[in-house]
């Protein structure tokens, strides 16, 4: 089969598959891959974006597959193009996105030849892409197709019209919930806590009912969509309450949570975990217990649940730590911290907001008003690498408007061939807020690090000194730097082009305020101690 004909096969046996969307990123070798997608685009069967830089081309297409829950394919070159596209396949495994990698290469012949632009494609991803072909493709999880391409070609007059458009139709594995069903009607009084991860937008009204008829204390992050609904069922700075007294039993509702207590539970062996979860993997080394599947389907074959409530006492602590951290935000406006808050007050009147790892997740959990919900959170918390946090944001967000990105700097640097695609997609009211604090300032918060020398410190944090009003000018953004809370005064929202708004925290500042919040979290294990023994069953016992 020459290269035309074996480019029709790819494009259509996509579209018929229920593939629909794709990104370029053009080469010699894909060339009649795109001149099929070109007219496939034409007959309006498919979309089409395009980009440059295989590893943001990637992310930008895992975005998609955030939005829209169906598949889109990035089409790649052949050689180390195709190599750049690891990094979203396995956030996009561990994600359960339908992100394909439709890579071009040469004829068999040339493996291991040396020539020009021929490695070793088939099977370059390994786990993190399923390579059985379209047809026994399950929908849950990346596909690679590698494509052998001759040398030379004719385009024929083929078109699109006639083509035939299927859908996509992810499996189900069956569940069941009936040990999970048994585990949540015993020992309540031991005391259960729900910690909340990322979820789906088809999810979180079932989660939400969910928590309220169990009545249980609840940990739960930004991305779950819920974490400004749960009202008196929350545990603000929940990692320090809980450590300080851990409670009995654990249960995970969606992504892996991005808080230090999650990662104690490895240590933590006595205490139960049940996980519910797309991708069925349970976030822990240690024993513990998972079902994979969509929260919809696991909530409602669970059926009515018994009230467990909250056996510990966690809530009633609640509105003092609250008001302690409000305190603290007011002592110390112009804090890393504090400035977040003032962010996080424009940022609710947007259309959504992607977060970016590691430590702007960590401090929206924390920090971030609670008074009006936002529409939408995302982030990548499949792998947790700041790989690609520009492009997945631009992807998911591609057709929304006044959306937010909240961005490190150091995560900032590592995509700035990312906005290529700005021209290509909705910009009103789009803001790329980024901290710049000079490095990855989280690193300075592990207590297990303080113990490094400057030198590795050094190595660790990545000091820099990068100018983002020049990174702003490059793609033809606005930029606005941010030092106090009333530099925010100079924002609009309504901007035509996209606004990099660069927050400069007062490093003094901030380091005060950090030295005040460790002490406030030594008083965080006030309160009563967990029962002895079995008190009488009552609700849920």
């Amino acid at each position: 089969m020459n290269a035309w004909h074996a480019a029709l096969e790819v494009v259509r046996s996509c579209l018929k598959a229920g593939v629909t969307e794709f990104v370029v990123c053009g080469g010699a070798r894909n060339a009649t891959l795109l001149e099929a997608l070109a007219r496939a685009e034409l007959a309006g069967v498919a979309r089409v974006w395009r980009h440059c830089e295989e590893r943001s081309a990637g992310y930008f297409a895992m975005g998609r597959t955030m939005e829209t829950a169906m598949p889109c394919a990035v089409v790649t070159t052949s050689g180390t193009a195709a190599a750049e596209l690891l990094p979203s396949l396995i956030e996009a495994y561990y994600q359960n996105r339908p992100l394909l990698a439709i890579t071009a290469d040469r004829p068999a012949a040339y493996r291991g030849s040396g020539a020009p632009q021929a490695i070793e494609q088939p099977g370059l991803f390994g786990p993190y892409a399923f390579a059985g072909g379209l047809a026994a493709w399950d929908g849950n999880q990346p596909l690679h197709l590698n494509v052998e391409l001759e040398e030379s070609w004719d385009f024929g007059d083929e078109s699109f019209t006639d083509a035939v458009v299927g859908e996509f139709k992810p499996t189900h594995e069956r569940v069941n919930v009936a040990a999970l069903a048994r585990w949540l009607r015993t020992d309540a009084y031991l005391g259960l806590v729900v910690m909340i991860g990322g979820l789906e937008p088809d999810e979180r009204e079932d989660v939400l009912h969910f928590c309220q008829a169990l009545g249980a204390p609840v940990m739960a992050e930004a991305t779950s969509g819920l974490r400004e609904a749960l009202a008196c069922l929350a545990l603000p700075d929940g990692d320090r309450l809980l450590q300080a007294r851990p409670p009995g039993r654990i249960l995970r509702l969606g992504d892996v949570p991005s808080g230090r207590f999650w990662r104690d539970l490895e240590n933590l062996t006595h205490i139960p975990v049940w996980s519910v979860c797309r991708n069925g993997l349970p976030g822990l080394a240690r024993p513990s217990n998972v079902i994979r599947g969509s929260l919809v389907r696991v909530l409602a074959a669970l059926g009515e649940i018994e009230q467990t409530g909250d056996a510990l006492d966690f809530l009633p602590q609640c509105p003092r730590r609250a008001a302690m951290t409000d305190e603290l935000l007011e002592t110390y406006p112009d804090s890393e911290p504090s400035l977040l808050r003032t962010l996080s007050q424009y940022v609710s009147v947007g259309g959504g907001l992607f977060l970016g790892n590691s430590m702007p997740i960590r401090e929206w959990n924390l920090f971030a008003q609670t008074d009006s919900p936002v529409p939408s959170v995302r982030a990548n918390r499949g792998a947790n690498g700041i790989d690609g946090q520009i492009s997945t944001w631009l992807g998911w967000s591609a057709d929304l408007t006044e959306s937010w990105a909240l961005l490190g700097d150091l995560t900032t640097l590592y995509d700035l061939a990312g906005p290529l695609v700005l021209g290509q997609i909705q910009c009103r009211g789009r803001v790329l807020a980024v901290i710049n604090n000079g490095g990855g300032k989280i690193f300075e918060r592990l207590p297990r690090l303080t113990a490094m020398s400057p030198r590795a410190a050094e190595w660790m944090t990545n000091p820099q000194a990068a100018d983002l009003a020049g990174f702003a000018t490059l793609w033809g953004m606005r930029h606005l730097r941010v030092r106090t809370p009333d530099d925010f005064d100079a924002f609009c929202e309504t901007e035509e082009a996209t606004t990099l708004l660069e927050i400069i925290p007062d490093p003094a500042q901030t380091r005060q305020f950090w030295a005040a919040w460790d002490r406030f979290g030594g008083q965080a294990g006030a309160g009563p101690a967990p029962p002895r023994h079995p008190p009488r069953r009552g609700i849920g016992g």
